[in-house]
């Protein structure tokens, strides 16, 4: 309480202009506005919150369809809400990055030395009841028997990855099925790279996403990219000026697609 009363003291108006923490309910998020507003000052949102919100909330509420998910990463784990969500409002979603092995060993298929989560299998096969034809997986993948640009690697169909081999990309074709997809879209959300986009060639999946996301953008789609990786991904690969939003919220986009309000924001004047 002391903290949050100097804190309140220091200043007549608060601004919350830091998206990238507004899941957060810390001090200084949502106790000193809430002070400060009991002291009868004004506690208000900045132009880059109203902004994502506005981009996030209004892409789930009232999307242009088709309505295209595309989620990546490492874990299912991370992303669990997030799927269920996004499957009862998305036309697709379509999975990429590590988290399509876990998945595939669901599915009964061989994963090599890929990154995958074994406590998370059921949970996986629960997803992919629920998400029918909507949840679509990679059918091919890149694979190499080392973490490196000149490791031996091959195109295996998805759920065949060798013993010796992880996957680290979604395969061309794969590419070419969500490209035309996404191209299709009236509304596009993209969380978490396809594969290693860091470490060429692994990067070409994520590279085609990309490509096809600004085509999407071009032909009038509104196109959202949640923070984080997929924001670093654009962002190297050249595409963030092609693309409706990037966030500046990985945390808080990934919650936000969970579909959650923020209390740090609830709290403040016309938010």
């Amino acid at each position: 309480p002391a903290y949050v009363d100097g804190l309140a003291g220091l200043a007549d108006l608060y601004v919350n202009d830091a998206f990238g923490t507004c899941h957060r309910t810390e001090a200084s998020m949502y106790a000193v506005p809430a002070a400060m507003k009991q002291q009868g000052k004004p506690a208000v949102t900045g132009f880059l919150v109203e902004k994502e919100v506005a981009y996030l909330a209004d892409a789930i509420a009232h999307p242009k369809r088709p309505f295209v998910a595309i989620l990546g990463g490492k874990k299912v784990s991370d992303k669990i809400a997030v799927i269920e969500n996004l499957l009862s409002i998305c036309d697709k979603v379509l999975i990429g990055g590590a988290m399509a092995y876990t998945f595939s060993l669901a599915q009964g298929g061989k994963t090599g030395m890929s990154l995958v989560e074994p406590d998370k299998v059921e949970l996986a096969r629960e997803l992919l009841g629920k998400g029918g034809e909507k949840l679509v997986l990679p059918v091919d993948t890149h694979a190499a028997d080392d973490f490196s640009s000149e490791a031996n690697k091959q195109v295996v169909p998805a759920g065949q990855i060798p013993d010796g081999y992880e996957g680290l990309d979604i395969g061309p074709e794969t590419a070419r099925r969500y490209a035309d997809i996404i191209r299709s879209a009236g509304t596009v959300v993209w969380n978490g790279p396809m594969g290693v986009f860091e470490l060429p060639p692994f990067d070409a999946g994520t590279k085609a996403v990309a490509d096809a996301v600004a085509d999407a953008t071009a032909n009038g789609a509104i196109t959202i990219i949640g923070g984080g990786d997929s924001a670093a991904a654009v962002e190297q690969l050249g595409y963030a000026d092609k693309v409706s939003h990037v966030s500046t919220g990985g945390g808080a986009s990934l919650e936000m697609l969970e579909g959650k309000s923020f209390a740090s924001v609830a709290l403040l004047d016309e938010a």
